[in-house]
């Protein structure tokens, strides 16, 4: 028999959990060094783009492999609107950068809302014709776009810079920056499934001609999931530039799209809770299994540098992981805490019923 809160009970649980989210946050930017703090701020990029591509791979069953053109238009947008011209004309020393965007200087939150804005429009436009495809078609055409954009900005020197990139970002994506915009996104996306449209996202992700049968709009669905999903990643990419402070074309490759793809599957497709844990999960696990990659002394192993066995041992992991949970880490299930309290329950039962069949005396004993 299952257990059930309280709806006190559980916004009691919620506010406290709430609270110790804000503390962790608070004490991770004060006492983390430069480099944990930036993989625990890069856990919270994650987050956001594993949240946006599971909008359209998740919940409305899409198979998209364009985020990475996405990331890269809001990386670039918001490195153009938020760097100084002093630091435009350092970087565009092969060939002048455009007049319009040379004096250029707005501050961060504004280009952020802006880049989202752009990036959405760009996921429109390609939304559009492409998502008359389905399936693998729709993944490869998607792909394709997302190549073409990366080849467009490469070529671009006079607005992009070209292969070379743009440096000296500002560090505008702080602690509170990046963990504000994933808490928002977590809550936009909860409120969004929840609604008439996420509930329209699901029916036609099992079965579009009955979607459409029941008057769904399954075109209107699909673009306007696109688009949003554009959105979310074009923040996200900006997020990262604004990171790790130095962008160019290379970063925006296929490689991209597959770490984040890896999130949503590892954590989950169609669940919220798994693109958490599956992000946070992913970029520590990546970051702490990178000694592999340098001279290794063991007792019964000595090597030199072995650049590649960190994705090898983490590639092996997850073939581990998803042999034993083939739906991911969280299925397509959600945290809850009567979920949550059943679990430990059901748990001490199963342990207590089962030491109560070890002691139980056999037929026959004195």
């Amino acid at each position: 028999m299952s257990l059930k809160l309280a709806k006190k009970q559980k916004s009691l649980l919620t506010l406290i959990s709430v609270v110790l989210v804000f503390l962790i946050i608070v004490i991770a930017d004060k006492a983390l060094g430069e480099f944990p703090l930036r993989i625990f701020n890069l856990c919270g990029i994650y987050i956001t783009l594993a949240l946006s591509l599971n909008l359209v791979n998740g919940f409305t069953g899409l198979f998209s492999l364009g985020h990475a053109g996405f990331m890269a238009v809001g990386a670039y947008t918001s490195a153009l609107l938020t760097m100084s011209p002093a630091q435009k004309e350092i970087n565009f020393f092969l060939m002048p950068i455009v007049a319009p965007l040379a004096n250029i200087h707005i501050p961060f939150a504004p280009a952020l809302i802006i880049t989202g804005i752009l990036s959405g429009f760009v996921g429109f436009f390609i939304g559009a014709p492409a998502l008359r495809l389905r399936g693998d078609y729709l993944a490869i055409v998607t792909l394709g776009f997302s190549e073409i954009i990366r080849v467009v900005l490469t070529n671009l020197q006079c607005i992009t810079n070209g292969p070379l990139g743009l440096k000296g970002l500002p560090r505008a994506a702080t602690t509170y920056t990046v963990w504000s915009v994933a808490i928002l996104s977590v809550i936009f996306m909860i409120a969004l499934v929840n609604s008439a449209f996420g509930r329209s996202c699901k029916a036609v992700r099992d079965n579009e001609i009955t979607a459409q049968a029941i008057g769904i709009n399954v075109a209107r669905v699909k673009i306007t999931s696109f688009t949003i999903a554009s959105f979310m990643a074009g923040i996200g990419g900006a997020l990262l530039g604004h990171q790790i402070n130095t962008i160019n074309p290379r970063l925006f490759g296929f490689i991209l799209t597959y770490n984040v793809l890896l999130i949503v599957v590892l954590g989950g497709i169609g669940s919220i809770t798994g693109s958490v844990i599956g992000a946070i999960v992913v970029t520590i696990s990546m970051e702490a299994l990178r000694f592999l990659d340098g001279p290794l002394n063991l007792i019964f192993l000595r090597t030199q540098r072995n650049p590649g066995l960190r994705m090898v041992v983490f590639s092996v992991l997850l073939l581990i992981v998803v042999r034993c949970r083939q739906q991911g880490l969280m299925g397509a299930k959600e945290f809850s805490w009567d979920g949550l309290i059943n679990l430990f329950r059901d748990g001490g039962l199963k342990k207590r019923s089962l030491k109560a069949k070890r002691t139980k005396p056999k037929a026959g004993e004195a």
